[in-house]
């Protein structure tokens, strides 16, 4: 996979705009090479960058955290609309839960820090609930760790239980995550071990395997992955490949999969 070269950790600033948190700057993405979403600046802010910061201040709202960097970009990474088709394609590295061969797949890019991807969470429990083999999850890492520190470490954390436990200990593991997380930078990392020791895994193991690092380069690849498909922001979904951005409410996700079940 090509990545985009990592730059400097940027102290980014938090603004709330519809449905997701606005960032300013991202740590990961090209000093020069940073895609700009249209929904929260004008052509004349992409153009003076200096008047970004001041500007973003006045332009408020929430239901997810997004990446707002501050020049644009035409090429790999660019931000393209919600509604946008992206080809998408799910392989053997990947977390699925649900039928391997449903006819819609959802692949989200999440951070388990983020608040509104702790909502969401529910939201995807819930839609596998309803629609059975129709659907299948895809799960994939895209931590903003300039806001929250702590989220690099335990995507590696899920990986470390994924490694013992199997696709099924990934996915209990980021589920038990979800519900004891505060959110925002707040879990205590000594309760990593701890999640992974109360789902039956090898405590010994699981320390072994997170201090380790092994699995930050799959980390960094499923977020450069996200960042070249167009991703954002957490959540960041996409439903057969066409872009959903934000904690979307069930009822207007189900519309959208029930749009692709009628093609």
């Amino acid at each position: 996979m090509n990545t985009l070269p990592r730059t400097p950790k940027l102290a980014g600033i938090l603004k709330k705009h519809h449905n997701r948190e606005v960032i300013i700057n991202s740590k990961r993405m090209p000093k020069n090479n940073l895609p700009v979403d249209p929904e929260f600046y004008t052509p004349i802010a992409v153009i003076v960058g200096s008047l970004i910061i001041s500007l973003s201040i006045f332009l408020a709202g929430g239901v997810g955290t997004t990446i707002a960097p501050a020049v644009a970009d035409t090429g790999t990474g660019s931000l393209l609309p919600s509604g946008t088709k992206v080809s998408l394609e799910v392989t053997d590295q990947d977390h699925i839960r649900g039928n391997s061969s449903a006819e819609v797949t959802i692949i989200e890019y999440s951070d388990l820090e983020c608040p509104f991807c702790k909502q969401f969470h529910p939201t995807m429990q819930q839609v596998l609930s309803e629609y059975g083999d129709k659907v299948r999850w895809v799960y994939r890492h895209f931590p903003l760790d300039q806001i929250h520190s702590r989220a690099d470490k335990e995507a590696e954390a899920a990986e470390c239980a994924g490694e013992q436990g199997g696709n099924e200990g990934f996915w209990q593991y980021v589920d038990r995550v979800f519900e004891v997380t505060p959110s925002n930078n707040n879990l205590d990392p000594a309760l990593l071990p701890q999640v992974a020791e109360d789902l039956g895994l090898n405590r010994s193991a699981f320390e072994t395997c997170l201090s380790s690092g092994k699995y930050a380069q799959h980390v960094e690849d499923d977020y450069q992955s996200g960042v070249t498909a167009g991703v954002t922001g957490t959540p960041g979904s996409f439903v057969n490949g066409t872009i959903v951005r934000g904690a979307l409410p069930f009822d207007q996700l189900k519309t959208i999969i029930d749009q692709e079940l009628a093609r």
